[in-house]
């Protein structure tokens, strides 16, 4: 169970990762699959921008928290993050996203990550 709960966790960190750096970089198809289109060239810009810089950050923190305070830190960490992907699903219902979206992408990344929160508790 300890090499799953590891592998889990540094896969959703470097999911984070990759998130952050297709917002910040690919802000348009990024935002599109978040499940709420924007125009990264008009407002919107700085928001994908902040929301890249937020994704990638958690996941450098996430794979900090691992290597060096370990799997109990980890996963209070992983509590508390999981709160981003449930906001996220609400966000994409109010702005008027497709359901399969808020649910099978957001609200599944909330059950995912608890879960793995629940794996580092269990090591």
């Amino acid at each position: 169970m300890t090499v799953t709960a590891y592998c889990l966790a540094v896969l959703l960190d470097l999911f984070c990762v990759f998130l952050g750096y297709r917002f910040l970089f690919r802000p348009g198809p990024a935002a599109a699959g978040y499940g709420v289109p924007a125009d990264p060239r008009g407002d919107a810009g700085a928001y994908l921008s902040v929301k890249g810089l937020r994704d990638g950050t958690f996941g450098l923190v996430g794979l900090a928290l691992l290597a060096f305070a370990g799997a109990r830190a980890e996963a209070w960490f992983m509590v508390c993050v999981a709160l981003v992907p449930l906001a996220d699903t609400l966000i994409v219902l109010r702005h008027g996203g497709a359901k399969a979206v808020a649910f099978g992408i957001h609200f599944a990344t909330a059950i995912v990550v608890l879960i793995s929160a629940g794996l580092l508790f269990a090591v």
